[in-house]
């Protein structure tokens, strides 16, 4: 695991000035790795713009067909964009060497107690070529296979649209607030001097616990021949109020209690290694 931190005065990343926000295309390895970098980045965009954790200076805006993203860009008066960019860059790095497995984004409040996290959002990697798949409807059992790119694309916008529409129906954060990033990694294959840009050494994998009474929704799953990406959030249940079960119900999103980090699913393949930065 390695891992990072940055108070709240953080920025963001500076998004590629590129014609599509994703590949036209994903038939190559190449393209697949592209489509989850940007699906990482633009998950990372949506969740700090939304939770209001970065001035508008931050942000660019791109549209995904009729949605409209703010994506995270380098703002040099505040401080801490580079420790962000280097945040990005350091998962990019991490899923072009294959090493990658989850990459963590943690909220807490208590500067002594970085363990105890009050919003968590995971985005774990798997490497396969078993095919194409993505899963509209959050369950480990409705996966549905896929053959062509704009299908992989629709399941990508679709994971999108869920954490914008989540995203705008969160009860607020607390004022003061702290962001980590952790990166788990599979250990079978990833060095153990391994260190991307931006972290280092970490702790345990099971080191981060909630803090009050914690709500799990898992967005969605999209997969190529070559990558695959899942998107899972927890927050403090008084959060979700303002998400009626209509809402979850028509945006297929699915609500789980949960305490602790979820490392251990039954999907997974080999044990993790764990470095913090």
């Amino acid at each position: 695991m390695a891992t990072s931190q940055l108070f709240y005065s953080i920025e963001t990343y500076k998004a590629a000035k590129e014609t599509a926000l994703f590949p036209v295309q994903i038939t190559t390895e190449h393209e697949s790795l592209v489509l989850v970098k940007k699906l990482l980045a633009t998950s990372i965009s949506c969740i700090t713009y939304l939770r209001g954790l970065f001035p508008e200076s931050s942000y660019g805006t791109r549209y995904l067909d009729d949605l409209s993203l703010k994506i995270l860009r380098e703002d040099k008066k505040c401080p801490g964009s580079l420790q962000i960019i280097k945040w990005i860059q350091g998962c990019f790095d991490a899923l072009e060497k294959k090493y990658l497995h989850m990459a963590a984004l943690a909220i807490y409040t208590n500067p002594k107690e970085p363990e105890k996290v009050t919003e968590l959002y995971q985005f774990k990697f798997r490497y396969t070529k078993e095919g194409p798949r993505m899963d509209f409807v959050s369950t480990a059992t409705s996966f549905e296979r896929v053959t062509t790119s704009e299908e992989i694309k629709k399941a990508s916008v679709l994971l999108i649209r869920k954490l914008y529409v989540l995203m705008q129906n969160l009860g607020p954060l607390p004022n003061d607030i702290t962001l980590t990033m952790k990166l788990y990694y599979y250990n079978e294959v990833t060095p153990n001097e391994y260190q991307p840009p931006g972290f280092k050494e970490g702790e345990s994998a099971q080191s981060l616990l909630f803090e009050g009474d914690p709500v799990s929704l898992k967005l969605g799953f999209v997969s190529t021949n070559f990558h695959s990406i899942k998107v899972k959030i927890m927050t403090e249940s008084q959060r979700m109020m303002n998400l009626g079960s209509n809402l979850l119900q028509e945006n297929s999103i699915t609500e789980i209690s949960h305490q602790g980090l979820d490392c251990d699913e039954e999907e997974e393949e080999g044990s993790i290694n764990c470095r913090r930065g």
